[in-house]
């Protein structure tokens, strides 16, 4: 099946008032987002990916230990990243469901505490890459950063929350500020309830 860009669950200008502007969202949907989706199509085309779902493609050419992976993986997962991205947030999903609360407060100890772990990993990616928290196999929650596209699937977990800390993802609304971008996330933007329905 070939990748295909997905709508945004929402309008452009739905998180405007939150701390995303409409042009972030028109830039990084339409241009980056399209961009991988594009490149992928190219590149698995008469592969032995072609037709392959993206997670397929994801888990299939990620090379563990690898400088820089290849030109499929790299499409192909951020591909996959954007699409979970757009849905993990939204406007009015503020209110975090009473088992997520439980779940993070049972491994961080808080909320508050989780935030921030979330946003220690986040600014301290070098360079571009994710934020995750992520459910283990052995059903435990942990926070985790990955480099450039790289994500959960490559490591046999359940990606709950992630958030893109490229720069096209926050210098319009925010320039170099990322920390500040890391807190409105979490604080403005994060739709808590589709956090909790990947538990």
């Amino acid at each position: 099946m070939a990748f295909e860009l997905p709508d945004l669950p929402y309008a452009y200008d739905a998180l405007a008032g939150l701390g995303m502007s409409k042009e972030t969202l028109e830039y990084h949907h339409d241009l980056h987002h399209k961009a991988y989706v594009d490149n992928g199509n190219k590149a698995v085309a008469g592969t032995e990916w072609e037709g392959k779902s993206v997670e397929e493609v994801v888990k299939g050419t990620y090379q563990a230990g690898a400088v820089a992976q290849n030109g499929i993986f790299n499409n192909a997962s951020q591909h996959w990243n954007h699409t979970q991205f757009w849905e993990m947030m939204g406007p009015g999903g503020d209110k975090m469901p009473g088992e997520l609360e439980k779940a993070l407060v049972d491994t961080f100890g808080s909320v508050d505490k989780f935030k921030e772990a979330f946003a220690a990993a986040g600014a301290g990616q070098f360079g571009s890459g994710w934020a995750w928290l992520v459910k283990e196999a052995d059903g435990g929650l942990k926070v985790t950063k990955t480099e450039n596209g790289v994500n959960p699937l490559c490591f046999g977990q359940t990606a709950l929350l992630g958030c893109d800390v490229w720069e096209h993802s926050y210098y319009i609304d925010f320039r170099n500020k990322r920390p500040a971008y890391l807190s409105n996330f979490l604080d403005k933007l994060v739709n808590w309830e589709n956090v909790a329905s990947r538990m």
